[in-house]
């Protein structure tokens, strides 16, 4: 955005020609004009930029983020028209020259009518989207008013360039009286680029961070309503339990507080049923990774979790969030024999882990597994329990990094289970990117479906329905709209396989990509992905009866039996 070469926009100087010539000083407000104009060749690009930014993304969108997302672009937009326009010049090797008033006409008309255009077919796009997800909610008021939040947007970006482009002149004019022209240019362009990725990086980023986490801890010290200390000693927190209740954190006492009791699953099966097992380590119990899964299982192992028939090892989003549609439905289907250990490895929601904590969750995941591995591995075979694996979004980040591979998922678990993968997973990118010819992205076959295999919809059959699927069964859940799992750093310049084939029955057509903005769409789209009904976005419920049912394959388990669970998942979320 930095348009120094350009002229600046609107009418002649007048005044402050004439006081030139008669040697008195301009007027100050002719400074502060340069610092509000603006250059033909960056207001059209940043007319396209904002015009595109109306396109639709994965999920809907209200006004505030649709003036967030159309003033982002505009600014980029303006950036790219400036550039180009210097490119021009230097190839045609000619200076700036000033645009003339009827170009500023053509161009406030033509901003006029399509600015107008597009903005009628954003709003019917939005619609579109919101139909296929049942989304009732809209608010007309902001959305009338997204153009005034995106020139805001708009504005603050451009005065920031321009600061930023103002500090650079100056370093510049202090370093010439040491050194040559070229080599202060060198030298105040690498300070001024230092020092903002600097701020932006280690005083912003970090700072943001650092003030998310101390307020996310003290959300960590609340219990969420409905969840009440454990009166059984099956369950960390409880009489006897190795985790303190108060040190679970606030989804540690969430996820021993809560789930279907043996009467609830006795009452879906219809036979007497144990009580679920749940091991729990938060933040506070212990200094480290290792140590917390140490002291998750060791709890597991006093309540008798390596006696059962069914042990689940699950990797938590962020804040140590365990998926209760998840757990609650493996406990339905295992009639209540089976054990479940987690542990917690930050403060920070999801969706912000997901951006700056993808080590942590490396680390968990591993350790984790590993210590529930060794006392596992260490059991007579016969009196082992199906070990089975699952997370959800960054906890099936973490889920795999405890594995090399194919061979490995299976040989080592009786079934795995991962909802909402990033597209940054390791093993989820090897699967997909290696997928067999013809398959699509949304729903790719991996070796013929042998033992990974991928659903957005559980319920139909799995993809290839026409080939065996023998042995331990390892089962992607991935919905087409949702952006945790196509978000990429490579959305800026290529066009993703997911947009080339058909991308989803609950993304539109229309959606395409476009350089720099389907990126900024779909980054926008990542806080909000769960606010959208089940079934869509990251919003993962009644979907884990089918995926689930697929994984475990639990006998006597009909299709009236599903539906009926899936009627208690839904109620119970």
């Amino acid at each position: 955005m930095g348009d120094a070469s350009e002229p600046s926009a609107g009418p002649s100087p007048g005044a402050d020609t004439a006081a030139v010539a008669e040697g008195r000083p301009a007027p100050r407000r002719r400074k502060h004009r340069r610092w509000l104009s603006l250059t033909l060749p960056g207001c059209w690009g940043a007319l396209l930029f904002a015009c595109l930014s109306f396109t639709p993304s994965l999920l809907p969108r209200g006004g505030i983020l649709q003036g967030l997302i159309c003033g982002i672009n505009a600014a980029l937009g303006y950036g790219a028209g400036v550039l180009a326009a210097w490119v021009w010049r230097a190839f045609a090797d000619r200076g700036p020259r000033p645009a003339r008033h009827r170009s500023w006409i053509v161009f406030l008309a033509s901003a006029a009518v399509l600015f107008g255009l597009f903005f009628g077919f954003g709003q019917y796009w939005q619609h579109e989207i919101r139909r296929l997800m049942g989304v009732t909610h809209y608010n007309v008021p902001l959305a009338v008013v997204s153009p005034l939040i995106a020139a805001l947007v708009f504005c603050l970006l451009l005065l920031t360039a321009r600061g930023i482009r103002g500090l650079f002149r100056r370093l510049v004019r202090l370093l010439k009286r040491w050194i040559g022209p070229r080599a202060a240019t060198a030298v105040g362009w690498t300070a001024v680029a230092a020092l903002v990725w600097t701020i932006v990086t280690g005083l912003l980023l970090n700072g943001l961070v650092g003030l998310a986490n101390d307020a996310f801890s003290v959300r960590d010290t609340t219990t969420e309503e409905g969840a009440h200390r454990p009166t059984t000693t099956l369950r960390s927190g409880g009489p006897g339990s190795l985790v303190p209740w108060d040190s679970l954190g606030r989804q540690g006492r969430n996820f021993t507080g809560t789930g279907p009791s043996a009467g609830d699953i006795e009452r879906f099966t219809g036979r007497p049923a144990q009580e679920p097992i749940r091991s729990y380590a938060g933040l506070e119990s212990a200094d480290s990774a290792e140590s917390r899964a140490a002291k998750a299982v060791d709890d597991l192992s006093r309540q008798g979790g390596f006696r059962r028939a069914n042990l689940l090892v699950v990797t938590t989003t962020g804040s140590g969030w365990v998926d209760p549609a998840s757990v609650d439905t493996f406990e339905y289907l295992s009639g209540g024999d089976s054990a479940t250990v987690a542990t917690q490895y930050s403060y920070l929601p999801s969706w912000l882990s997901y951006l700056v904590d993808q080590t942590k969750a490396r680390e968990a995941g591993r350790a984790l597994f590993d210590a529930v591995y060794d006392d596992w591995s260490k059991l007579p075979q016969g009196q082992r329990p199906r070990l089975f694996v699952s997370g959800e979004s960054l906890g099936s980040f973490g889920g795999e990094t405890a594995f090399s591979g194919e061979y490995d998922l299976r040989n080592r678990t009786a079934g795995t289970l991962f909802a909402g993968p990033p597209a940054f997973n390791t093993l989820f990118r090897e699967f997909s990117d290696h997928r067999d010819a013809g398959s699509p992205e949304i729903q790719p076959v991996y070796k013929d479906g042998r033992t990974v295999r991928f659903a957005s919809d559980p319920a139909a059959e799995i993809p290839p329905a026409d080939r065996p699927w023998n042995g331990n069964r390892v089962l992607y859940l991935m919905h087409s709209s949702d952006p945790i799992v196509w978000w990429s750093p490579h959305l800026v310049h290529s066009k993703p396989d997911w947009l080339g084939q058909h991308p989803g029955d609950d993304v539109l057509r229309q959606m395409v990509w476009l350089p720099l903005v389907t990126f900024w769409q779909v980054t926008a789209d990542l806080p909000f992905s769960t606010d959208v009904p089940p079934g869509h976005g990251h919003t993962y419920t009644t979907e884990y009866v089918d995926a689930w049912n697929a994984v475990m394959r639990p006998p006597d388990v009909t299709t009236r039996d599903l539906d009926r669970l899936k009627d208690i998942i839904a109620t119970e979320q």
